[in-house]
């Protein structure tokens, strides 16, 4: 949490990434990303869904174990799903501290402004360092009507910076901002005095997070438009599992040099 607090006083760019297993946390840790978020995005990423209200805590945490394994340096922060901390403030720390306790997270998420400020100061009173989520608040699907820009209004501007606000009082050590216009984005992150991490918020947050599939270019369909494939690794797949159904259907695979010799110590 302190070098967060000390990277945003120096102006230097926090970098995240989502990430839900072992080798490509432990790929992105090694490469010096700065946080790795095992986020509900899980549930469309990973498992195909149309949002991510179906997944439950324990997939989080299994998800997190399997991270938080792999984490040598980076912080580990776990997204709390749909209604694992909206029922109650206590059902909320009682989640928290499995996602800790079970999954090894080092924080937690929740999306919210105002409505969620006193979830959050439950939680970060019993030292569980809790990351704000704002903006485009992807389990709001419902209401929002839609994956939609936020802020554009007035009235809707100035209440996302009551929700800065409100999550910064609360004790959180960072905010999330996703899907604003980055003029917003610039305001939000110069009001608060913890961190912004934006996701589709323009560049004058102070750091970035996307989501692992978007990033390597591992989706069937397009991106978003926010996010930028800096490899293709979808088209890399299907290249490598074509070549291979090839050769095994023509009996190049496996060659001598993939067999075990009849000599054992060979």
């Amino acid at each position: 949490m302190p070098d967060f607090a000390r990277m945003k006083a120096a102006g230097q760019p926090i970098t995240m990434l989502t990430a839900y297993d072992f080798p490509f946390a432990r790929i992105f840790d090694n490469c010096g990303v700065d946080a790795l978020l095992v986020g509900d995005s899980l549930a469309m990423a990973v498992r195909g869904e149309d949002s991510t209200l179906a997944v439950t805590i324990d997939e989080v945490i299994y998800h997190t174990r399997a991270v938080a394994r792999a984490r040598r340096r980076a912080l580990v922060i776990a997204d709390m799903p749909f209604l694992s901390y909206q029922i109650s403030a206590e059902e909320a720390l009682r989640n928290a501290g499995r996602l800790v306790k079970e999954g090894g997270a080092e924080a937690v998420k929740l999306e919210g402004g105002i409505a969620i400020a006193e979830t959050i100061r439950r939680i970060a009173a019993v030292d569980i360092p809790v990351m704000g989520h704002i903006g485009l608040t992807p389990q709001s699907i419902h209401r929002m009507g839609g994956y939609r820009v936020q802020g554009r209004k007035p009235g809707c501007r100035q209440r996302l910076l009551d929700d800065a606000a409100a999550i910064e009082a609360a004790g959180a050590f960072a905010i999330v901002v996703e899907g604003v216009p980055p003029s917003l984005a610039r305001e939000i992150s110069a009001r608060v005095e913890i961190p912004t991490i934006g996701i589709g918020a323009g560049p004058h947050c102070d750091g970035q997070v996307l989501v692992m599939h978007d990033m390597l270019g591992l989706g069937e369909a397009c991106a978003p438009r926010f996010a930028k494939p800096f490899a293709h690794l979808w088209n890399d797949a299907a290249a490598a599992a074509t070549a291979y159904v090839r050769e095994v259907k023509e009996h190049a695979f496996p060659a001598p040099e993939h067999c075990y010799s009849e000599n054992r110590r060979s």
